[in-house]
């Protein structure tokens, strides 16, 4: 599970008691909210189990059962970018995801994320991304609309099955040999929302295609062989490439914290491909947003 996606939520572990459930749980403990508050928030996903899956109304009360809970965020910033959906049937949902809006609920955003979003949307409240892509990064990505075939797509990306291409726009890099390839250790840095190149065995994996170039900044394929957090971002800044508009890499910036929608980064889940678990056929969404050079 990525904890990134979980910055600004509570959690707490259910006791052993004889609840029935857990809307009874969070009544009780939480009385000042009130019964109805929690059901409204269950109901709208802000109520999360240990899978990062939502956790409703009608849910058994398990003790030693971890929950993730976030808040009501007052006078939510609204972000002026719209997901578009690429694909969607009984069990699967592609979209394309714009620059600045987050996966899932997290620190100041709740309901402008793409998840609260599509819930509302498609009146569905069993909506639960398969992945994850960075609130800065734009693309294709995937939610289960179906807790019954939830887990065979979700085990496509454990089990390293699903072929993944990005591309981004960063410094032109003319001494390294192409295709090349990136292999090296990431640890989390001091900032707990940044990571770090470290010694040791490697645990992260990236090839690298050049797809076009200019004279200062080229258009970068990368295709992730593992998926660590921010791990297309670090190598890129690593190699002394760091991709364009990047807030957090190779240094933060000071402004990281304000939102400047001009000025996207400029990377982009591009394409996602895998063979589907029930039909056997081969399912591959492109994203039809670009990046200009």
């Amino acid at each position: 599970m990525s904890h990134s996606n979980l910055l600004g939520a509570s959690q707490v572990r259910l006791p052993d008691q004889p609840y029935t459930l857990v809307l009874d749980f969070l009544s009780e403990r939480f009385a000042a909210i009130g019964r109805e508050v929690w059901r409204q928030r269950m109901l709208s996903g802000k109520v999360l189990d240990a899978e990062q899956r939502c956790v409703l109304p009608a849910a058994a009360y398990q003790p030693g059962a971890l929950l993730y809970y976030f808040r009501e965020v007052p006078e939510e910033a609204v972000v002026p970018f719209t997901e578009s959906i690429l694909y969607q049937d009984e069990h699967l949902l592609a979209v394309d995801k714009p620059h600045f809006l987050a996966t899932l609920p997290a620190g100041r955003y709740v309901e402008e994320t793409v998840l609260r979003r599509l819930m509302k949307r498609l009146d569905n409240p069993d909506i639960v991304p398969i992945h994850r892509l960075d609130r800065l990064t734009a693309g294709v990505l995937l939610f289960s609309l179906s807790p019954s075939s939830r887990d065979a797509y979700q085990r496509l990306f454990r089990e390293r099955k699903v072929f993944k291409c990005y591309e981004a726009l960063a410094p032109a890099l003319p001494d390294l040999q192409w295709p090349y390839r990136h292999r090296s250790r990431l640890e989390p840095a001091e900032q707990f929302f940044r990571m770090q190149e470290v010694a040791g065995l490697a645990n992260s994996d990236t090839l690298i295609e050049v797809e076009e170039q200019s004279e200062d900044i080229w258009r970068y394929r990368l295709y992730p062989v593992t998926g660590r957090k921010h791990q297309l971002r670090v190598h890129l800044a690593a190699l002394g490439a760091p991709i364009v508009n990047d807030p957090l890499y190779p240094e933060l910036q000071k402004e990281a914290g304000q939102e400047d929608y001009a000025r996207p980064l400029q990377l982009l889940a591009k394409q996602i491909s895998f063979i589907d678990p029930f039909s056997g056929i081969l399912r591959s969404f492109k994203s039809q947003l670009t990046l200009s050079m």
